[in-house]
């Protein structure tokens, strides 16, 4: 996505075994519920994709409340010498991270696409120069390791400016 994945959020998914729903999370540290968690730095959602079992759904960022429903395709053959995972497809670019709702990133937009509003000099600079909504190139996705991205944000939260 593009987002630095330092807000709680949760993967929702059927375990095919059970036929019950499961979340994979970052931890809340304040259990908005009592439903149990699975730590997403130790389950991945892609071990319960299946050709029966093809949806999630992903809210990232409980008081902004960013929700996706993740469609399962199928399997590509693996090609030798090629790095995995892979973005094959998408549209549009990641709303910046910390805009806001989905209003909050309308609003954003209105804001760029205006270059006489007040706020547009501070807007495109704090979304990093030039940012255009329907740009996406597959090729610039990047993947990190959910441990990596772990330590990272335990790490930023010790030191935060660092």
């Amino acid at each position: 996505m593009g987002w630095l994945d330092y807000h709680l959020h949760e993967f929702t998914m059927l375990n095919s075994t059970t036929g019950k729903p499961i979340l994979i999370a970052l931890p809340d540290p304040d259990k908005l519920d009592d439903r149990e968690r699975l730590l997403d730095w130790e389950q991945y959602p892609a071990d319960y994709f299946s050709f029966e079992n093809r949806t999630a759904w992903y809210v990232y960022d409980f008081g902004d409340n960013w929700e996706h429903t993740i469609e399962f395709e199928g399997i590509l053959v693996r090609e030798k010498d090629r790095k995995y995972p892979i973005c094959t497809d998408g549209q549009r670019a990641c709303p910046p991270e910390d805009v806001g709702s989905v209003s909050g990133y309308e609003r954003f937009l209105e804001i760029i696409k205006d270059p006489k509003h007040e706020e547009h000099k501070e807007m495109i600079k704090w979304a990093g120069s030039k940012f255009d909504p329907d740009q996406f190139d597959p090729k610039k996705v990047k993947f990190s390791n959910p441990q990596t991205r772990l330590i990272k944000l335990f790490d930023d939260m010790r030191h935060p400016g660092l």
